[in-house]
């Protein structure tokens, strides 16, 4: 028999539907997989979100109406006539009516992939629903057909691949379900379109989008950007993509990334487009249109700019359930993802890292609210993000030295733009010796006075700058991105200043001369006192920083906002 032959022949039928997320993660361009959100998510860790948010009330409320029904049927064994029928009744009445409830839930994955999330969360319901079911036979009040179906199932997914796939998914397990647990096959269409799972952006719509000529060319469109309308449902549960900030416009282009931020920009600042799902999920709750909601995240969005949509949520909400820290794999790589449920505020029960907590606070956190803090006026402008270039501004010790000796018909010396150069990889690894090409604010007309490092500049820093639509990109070729002005004044008449790395497992702090340029690798501190960078190595504020600040997979991040 061929290997086709052998395959045909297997029980495709026992297969588990949560495998074809690996599947599709499998048949995607690897470079687009985290743009996607197309990881695949452990149904153990699916179950973790789904319990709490989805299917905990429903149970606290099962266990209730289970004793009440006990208590009823222990009644109706001695009772006679109409009072028995009557029992009888509330019994059959009460067993049905949450039957009812549970038929009647719906759910929505925002981000729904494959729709593991989905098929998790109406496997659930089938077996709570069998339960009362089986209940209600042992009561004597009958056994009704199941009638939990996909239909209360609602998913929004951008790929067409995944939107196929999340319906094949969802109503293959469904029919699992039923021939598993003996309740036979549905009706003909065995397999059935839904339109519950739509095929759409979930976070924004554009107003118009690029039109594409005859030839090929394309014209922008207008811009900008509506919300788009999410199905109102009683539950959302869901990995949304997982992309950082500072990658929003090389992954989603500058005119997506613009509607974005002009569209949410008085609600959340500049974040991780996660967060863009969590503060839509948070407005459902908030107009009455969703009840509960339990998502997934980077640890990341405990802090920084990402924190402000878990302040929100507080603000017209709470966080009922949180998973702060958890090992994660995502492509390949170990991360470390935050598992947030939120509520209208509705629910009394907390827990947080599955310890009941009396509050859980908006960094995930149930001890002191850090997250209140201020930041002393005393230390406004000391720490600041390196200078960020965006091109290859950074040069070899030999080329450094080359541009060093070289004179200017002017009499200026290059050593005014020609400078040694540290990330964050130098202070806790070794130092590569690079040096930088550093203009600062110059015009265009300064800079070219120095002729050998404007010529460089000219041949390896302008051909990928002017491709670049950002202004200060294409207008100001010859500077940093991000010269970071303010940073250059707090460092005028300094010595030498202070530098960490911005992500480090370790929290060193390291003194540099003021002719060195500390990159967007590292936070530089504008002061040269010996007392400061005492402060800084203290185990008090290196403790401050780790509750603080944010982190990079597992490594901590030093925000500048926690001094």
């Amino acid at each position: 028999m061929d290997i086709i032959g052998a395959i045909d022949s297997l029980d495709w039928g026992a297969i588990k539907p949560s495998i074809f997320g690996t599947l599709f993660e499998r048949g995607l361009d690897p470079d687009k997989r985290s743009l996607l959100g197309a990881h695949f998510t452990d149904e153990g860790d699916i179950l973790l979100v789904v319990e709490p948010v989805l299917m905990a009330p429903l149970r606290r409320e099962w266990e209730k109406i289970k004793n009440e029904v006990r208590s009823k049927k222990e009644e109706e064994r001695t009772a006679i006539g109409k009072k028995k029928k009557d029992l009888q009744k509330k019994i059959k009445d009460t067993l049905l009516a949450f039957a009812d409830k549970i038929a009647a839930i719906k759910v929505l994955d925002p981000a729904c992939g494959s729709g593991n999330f989905l098929y998790v969360a109406l496997r659930l319901l089938l077996d709570l629903q069998n339960e009362v079911l089986n209940f209600s036979d042992e009561m004597g009040a009958g056994r009704p057909y199941i009638t939990v179906t996909p239909a209360q199932l609602y998913g929004i997914e951008t790929n067409e691949y995944a939107h196929e796939l999340a319906q094949m998914t969802i109503q293959i397990g469904y029919i699992q379900w039923l021939r598993d647990n003996g309740y036979g096959f549905p009706t003909e269409p065995i397999l059935k379109q839904t339109k519950n799972i739509m095929k759409m952006d979930a976070i924004l719509t554009p107003l118009s989008p690029p039109i594409f000529g005859e030839n090929g060319g394309m014209s922008e469109g207008q811009g900008g950007g509506v919300e788009p309308e999410w199905p109102e449902v009683d539950v959302i549960v869901g990995n949304p993509p997982v992309l950082g900030g500072s990658k929003l416009r090389s992954e989603l282009g500058d005119e997506y990334v613009d509607a974005l931020f002009a569209l949410y920009g008085d609600r959340l600042p500049s974040s991780d487009l996660v967060c863009y799902w969590f503060e839509k999920a948070r407005a459902m709750i908030e107009e009455g249109k969703v009840k509960r909601a339990g998502l997934l995240a980077t640890n990341s969005i405990r802090g920084g700019s990402n924190r402000a949509v878990l302040d929100r949520i507080k603000q017209t909400g709470n966080i009922f359930w949180a998973q702060s820290d958890r090992d994660w794999i995502l492509d390949g790589a170990a991360v470390n993802v935050s598992m947030v449920g939120f509520d209208n505020g509705k629910e009394t029960n907390r827990e947080l890292d599955n310890r009941i907590v009396d509050n859980i606070n908006p960094d995930l956190t149930g001890i002191a609210n850090l997250t209140s803090a201020k930041q002393l006026l005393e230390n406004i402008n000391i720490a600041f993000i390196g200078p960020s270039p965006h091109g290859p501004f950074d040069i070899e010790n030999s080329v450094a030295q080359q541009m060093l000796k070289s004179p200017n018909i002017n009499g200026r010396l290059n050593s005014d733009v020609v400078r040694p150069v540290v990330s964050g990889i130098d202070i806790v690894q070794s130092p590569r010796g690079f040096w930088t090409i550093d203009f600062g604010l110059m015009p265009l007309e300064e800079a070219a006075k120095y002729e050998m490092p404007f010529e460089y500049a000219k041949k390896n820093i302008f051909p990928i700058r002017s491709k670049n639509q950002r202004a200060n990109n294409t207008d100001l070729w010859w500077q940093y991105e991000r010269p970071r002005q303010e940073l250059r004044e707090a460092l005028k008449g300094l010595k030498r200043f202070i530098a960490t790395p911005r992500v480090s497992k370790h929290r060193v702090f390291i003194w540099f001369s003021q002719e060195t340029l500390s990159n967007d690798g590292t936070t530089v501190f504008a002061r040269e006192d010996d007392y400061f960078i005492g402060v800084l190595q203290s185990k008090a504020h290196v403790i401050w920083s780790l509750k603080l600040g944010t982190s990079l997979e597992d490594r901590p991040r030093y925000t500048i906002n926690i001094l």
